[in-house]
């Protein structure tokens, strides 16, 4: 799985006044918790761009003054007026411990139903999850192959070993639709069928 790495320093002094400085030079503050203890650090704006701008399920490992620990994204917070990153909560990744997480999807696959002159509908584009660190992935596979017209892919129908699937089961993933052009087509071939 793809790994940032993001070299941090460790945040000495806390409020409002401190962090406005950090912003001022271009610094977020962020927090990494879920280990054994709680660490207040900050980084440049420009180390975590590649983190959090981008649609992929990826590892972050912050060097922060000697220490070094794997964490993933949970949070982020924007300034309203300038839309710049303000803040990031990571969650440190222990061995042991399941964590929840959001890992896009990824479609495979020519479904019958688009072969057919359908359209493909997807719904959602990531599933949340609870797995052990070691078995999360950058992205979970969907085999639309057998995706007919008019035909959903739900999210029970998602099977993967070693991860609990935590959106609702029945939500549709996936779908494809009969187009207009197909449409017409179909109401034309029945007025034929009255006709005869």
């Amino acid at each position: 799985m793809k790994t940032i790495t993001i070299e941090g320093h460790l945040r000495t002094e806390s409020g409002k006044k401190a962090t406005r400085q950090l912003r001022s030079q271009d610094n977020v503050p962020g927090v990494i918790y879920g280990g054994a203890n709680e660490v207040n650090f900050y980084t440049s704006a420009k180390a975590l761009k590649p983190l959090v701008y981008t649609g992929e399920f990826q590892l972050a490992q912050v060097n922060v003054d000697g220490s070094s620990y794997t964490c993933i994204m949970k949070d982020l917070q924007f300034d309203k007026v300038s839309d710049k990153l303000n803040h990031i909560d990571l969650l440190e990744l222990v061995e042991d411990k399941k964590v929840v997480a959001t890992l896009p999807l990824k479609f495979t696959g020519v479904s019958v139903g688009v072969k057919a002159g359908g359209k493909l509908i997807t719904k959602m584009n990531a599933l949340k999850v609870k797995a052990l660190p070691k078995d999360l992935k950058e992205h979970i596979e969907v085999d639309i192959t057998n995706l007919d017209l008019n035909g959903n892919i739900r999210v029970e129908d998602v099977k993967e070993p070693n991860l609990e699937i935590l959106n609702s089961p029945r939500i549709p993933i996936a779908s494809v639709v009969l187009t207009r052009q197909l449409k017409q087509e179909e109401s034309a071939a029945a007025k034929e069928e009255k006709k005869k």
